[in-house]
């Protein structure tokens, strides 16, 4: 089929606009303020075969190990009209147990032809600590693992199976109605994605599909070229693992030539027995990320962009997991050091481009209570200092690279959990030095009204976000209880009247302060 410029974007914009809407769908009926308030979920169309087609501007980590994992997903399932679909196994195309995915087939004159999908971050998952991200060490002390299963068929909701996926968590009758939330995105995804192949017709919109990918393999491959043939390297560092182990290192090996990349870890650190350790879904989510930034704006986010890029990652190693590592802060963390890492490597070929290291860590809290009157789960992410590059300084307390969420409004907060917020501001002058400076991290300090089990998954404490250029680094963060310090990552119990403050990491600047 011959499109031309105005009817390819007309149609990128069509099955973008699918995934929009579900998106809309899913924050207005959603239960929890993680989803609800924050926005962590994700929507997107697939293909027939499980390839990306289109998707939202969501979560970075949700929709890159999607696309790199759907297919996988799709094949060898009995799909009928009506279905859905639902997992969080890491391991079978998940990326952490608090991500549940639920896909669900689209129909045109009884043939399968595309798939629409959603991701979303259940701050309960059936871990036995609060907020369902516990330092923990194996993947079934994470939470409930949900293999591939169908929770719907023939149009009617298995209600048996999705009352035993909702009876592990601490508040059933609030996960059911988030279940039923990404169920209802579901469907609505499918009706408008029926309508819009009904309207132009099964050849046409295949064609247009087929089109988009030409298109958005084009663009890739034009900005692969764009990068000087040669292999460049970097090494980053994590923290720690959580159960001892420090200084893990994340290798990468970039090879570029013509408009082809090969992005290797080869001698990245084994896998571990804390839970930094990733799928390889999430490792290719964040490589997909970093190119997908180096692309043309207008570049569609589909199967074809992903095209010229290879990924080769030891089996066994920190960011090609075996099960049944722990993964739960692989997927927020390890993600995050691993963009730091090729964003490290294309620096060598692209020094004017690329910025300098973000706050790096998603400052993962997550918290509650559950021997109480009123049990609860609360979990979130918090904001830093984005990296300085040549043409601008660093954004101060904002979300970067591999998350896209929104904060808890303190309002939000106060009135659902037992806390109070007592401070949350910038923290000054924590971005790095440089002819364009760092931003400034956050601090956000928490007053416990109430007796809570409390976690923190949290990097960038050891090793801050480093300069380019000449631009210093910018500070390390640090984790509070009553002024005294906490481990990057920790579980511990807070009591009524203790204040909890975490500094998030600043961001690096870029370029040598001009005398």
């Amino acid at each position: 089929m011959t499109m031309d410029a105005i009817e390819l974007s007309l149609f990128h914009s069509r099955v973008q606009a699918v995934c929009e809407e579900m998106g809309a769908v899913l924050r207005r009926t959603a239960l929890s303020t993680n989803i609800r308030d924050r926005r962590d979920y994700s929507c997107a169309v697939f293909d027939h075969a499980g390839r990306l087609g289109a998707q939202a501007a969501h979560i970075p980590v949700h929709l890159g190990s999607m696309a790199y994992a759907m297919t996988a997903i799709v094949s060898g399932q009995d799909w009928q009209p009506g279905s859905t679909l639902i997992l969080n196994d890491p391991f079978l195309g998940g990326t952490h147990l608090p991500d549940v995915t639920l896909v669900s087939p689209v129909f045109l004159h009884g043939r399968l032809k595309a798939f629409v999908a959603n991701r979303a971050h259940h701050a309960d998952i059936g871990a036995a600590a609060p907020g369902s991200m516990p330092v923990s060490t194996t993947l079934d002390e994470e939470g409930l693992v949900i293999p591939p299963t169908f929770i719907a068929r023939h149009g009617r909701l298995l209600d048996r199976r999705l009352a035993n996926i909702c009876a592990a968590t601490a508040n059933a009758a609030d996960c059911h109605g988030d279940m039923t939330a990404q169920m209802s995105a579901n469907l609505s995804g499918a009706r408008r994605l029926h309508e819009l192949m009904k309207a132009m017709g099964e050849r046409a919109f295949d064609g247009a599909l087929d089109a988009l990918n030409t298109y958005g393999e084009t663009l890739a491959r034009q900005t692969v070229e764009n990068i000087p043939d040669g292999r460049y390297t970097f090494t980053d560092l994590l923290d720690d693992d959580g159960a001892g182990t420090l200084d893990l290192p994340i290798r990468v090996r970039l090879d570029i030539a013509g408009d082809g990349a090969v992005v290797d870890f080869a001698d990245t650190h084994p896998q571990v027995r804390g839970n930094v350790n990733c799928p390889l879904s999430v490792t290719a989510a964040a490589v997909f990320y970093v190119f997908r930034c180096l692309m043309p704006a207008s570049t569609p986010a589909c199967d074809g962009a992903l095209r010229p890029l290879t990924i080769a990652a030891p089996a066994g190693s920190l960011v090609n997991a075996r099960r049944p590592a722990a993964v739960a802060a692989g997927n927020v963390e390890t993600s995050t050091r691993i963009v730091d890492g090729v964003l490290g490597a294309l620096a060598e070929a692209l020094p004017e481009r690329i910025p300098a290291a973000s706050h790096g860590s998603m400052n993962n809290l997550a918290m509650g209570a559950r021997d109480c009157d009123a049990p609860w789960d609360y979990y979130e992410t918090i904001g830093g200092g984005m990296g300085a590059g040549r043409d601008g300084g660093g954004l101060d307390g904002v979300q970067t690279h591999m998350t896209n969420t929104l904060n808890t409004p303190a309002e939000t907060l106060e009135m659902r959990y037992p806390l109070q917020v007592t401070r949350y501001a910038l923290r000054r002058g924590s971005g790095g030095a440089g002819r364009r400076r760092g931003g400034d991290g956050l601090i956000r300090e928490l007053l416990f009204l109430q007796e809570a089990t409390v976690t923190l998954l949290t990097e960038r404490r050891r090793h801050a976000p480093w300069g380019l250029a000449g631009g210093g680094d910018g500070a390390a963060g640090r984790n509070l209880l009553n002024a005294e310090t906490l481990p990057p990552k920790t579980t511990f119990t807070a009591r009524p009247g203790d204040r909890l403050t975490i500094e998030t990491p600043g961001g690096g600047g870029w370029g040598a302060v001009e005398k």
